[in-house]
Parts: C-alpha cells; structure tokens; sequence
C-alpha cells in the first residue's frame, strides 16, 4: 500500500492477489474485474471498432494501472483526496518513459457516494478538470449511471461502471473531443500540442471552429 492522510492505493496486481484490507478488497476487485473485462473489449455499441479503452489492457498488462480509495471512506473532504490523487499520480509518473507515462493509470473508487444519481460525482469532476488539464492530466468520471454519451455512438454509456470513480491518466494528443466544450481547456490544450497535432486531430479542430 501507498499513499498519505487522504488516499491509499494498490496496483492491479496487488488487488488481484488480495493484498488489500478486507474492507476495501471486494468493491476493488469488483473494479478492476470490469477494468479487465469492460474496459479491455470490444461493445458492439462503441461505434468504431476496438476496446472500449485502447490503453487499459497495455496499462495492466505493465503493472501501471492502479486503484486508489479515501483514506478514511467516510470523513475524508473530497477535494483534499483529488488533490491527493493528481499529487500522487505525478509522482509516480516521474520515473516513466513517455510511453509508459502514456499508460499510467490511477482509478478513485467512492463507494460511499449515491450509485443511483451521479449528480455528486460529476459536480466533483467538473471541479477538478480545470486544474488536472492544465497540469496536462485528464480526469474523467464514472458510475452505474452516468449519462455521458459516447464520441461515436450518442447512445452508448461508455462511463457506467459497478461503482462510482474518479480515473486519473496523462492528457493526450487524441483527446481534444474531450475538451472542445471548454475554451479554458481548449487554450492549454493547444499550448501543449500545437505543433503536433496530428490530420485527423486538425480536422476534428477545423470542424469545431467552423461549427
């Protein structure tokens, strides 16, 4: 185990071999049973072809994908453990290559919070995405019933997961359409990687200005 007065954290490996406290092992491993299940594979729903996410199976399969609870599930503040869990994520990041820093993963699970509204968890995300995409990390959200859409397909719920969880991974190139909604985001998006942007990512950009 690592972690500080706010979260503690395990790799998959270790959840997977029960080297957790009993308290936490059962709705861990339920997380990462979807992450290696879910996650890894295809859904005819997805609308393009390939896993749901391409970098989970890679991330596992290295021994960097990591699942992180509240210290205290039931008096830790929030923000203090996001700031945690974005803390903890650059240190562990430091010491990897950029490719492996690509695949770095770290999930918050939150199983305290409502499994039957999402309201609470989105609100929290929302508040952290500012300060993780200009950190040039990403925070997304996910729960039972996130209502999230999919980038190919509008219908598809890509973010509904067993339990409610904040997952942390460094921001990419490809992730502009999470951020087109945002100028803030936008800004610091095109700051770290104007130069680079690939076609097919400058023509997702010209399709939004225009629009």
């Amino acid at each position: 185990m690592r972690g500080d007065e706010q979260i503690h954290f395990w790799s998959a490996g270790e959840v997977a071999r029960g080297e957790v406290p009993q308290q936490h092992l059962p709705y861990l491993r339920e997380v990462l049973e979807w992450s290696g299940d879910f996650l890894v594979s295809a859904h005819p729903e997805l609308g393009r072809s390939g896993p749901v996410c391409p970098y989970t199976q890679p991330s596992l399969r290295k021994e960097l994908f990591h699942l992180a609870v509240p210290a205290d599930t039931e008096d830790t503040d929030l923000s203090s453990a996001v700031g945690s869990l974005r803390a903890w994520y650059e240190k562990l990041s430091t010491d990897l290559d950029e490719a492996d820093q690509e695949l770095l993963t770290l999930l918050l699970v939150l199983p305290r919070f409502d499994r039957s509204d999402s309201a609470e968890l989105d609100e929290l995300q929302r508040k952290a995405k500012d300060e993780f995409v200009a950190d040039g990390l990403m925070i997304g959200q996910f729960h039972p019933v996130c209502e999230e859409p999919g980038l190919w397909n509008a219908v598809f719920r890509p973010l509904r997961a067993p339990l409610p969880l904040l997952a942390v991974r460094k921001l990419l190139v490809f992730d502009l359409p999470f951020l087109l909604g945002d100028d803030v985001h936008m800004d610091h998006y095109l700051r770290r990687f104007a130069p680079d942007i690939p076609a097919r990512v400058r023509g997702q950009l010209v399709s939004r200005v225009v629009s």
